[in-house]
């Protein structure tokens, strides 16, 4: 359907996307830390988002969040205890 008067967009893995034409060209993606990621948003032509800090790791803030939730800590220790949350 490429290159007709379709309307269309292949589905991608994160991956295949910042590997994809249009991305590349677009510079969706960026690389920090070995992190390939999306690319801070809104983007402006004299003021360019820059990004600080990686990405969170899986889990990372997860006892943070359950407590933001209600949560306590023990609640929080008993997912933790029954594989709920890692």
């Amino acid at each position: 359907m490429e290159h007709t008067d379709v309307c269309f967009a292949p589905v991608l893995t994160m991956s295949e996307a910042a590997e994809h034409p249009h991305n590349r060209e677009r510079e969706t993606f960026v690389d920090f830390n070995g992190v390939v990621q999306p690319a801070p948003a809104p983007r402006f032509s004299r003021t360019q988002p820059l990004i600080t800090l990686p990405p969170a790791r899986p889990g990372e803030h997860t006892r943070e969040i359950l407590a933001d939730w209600g949560l306590d800590a023990m609640a929080i220790n008993d997912l933790y205890d029954a594989g709920v949350v890692k």
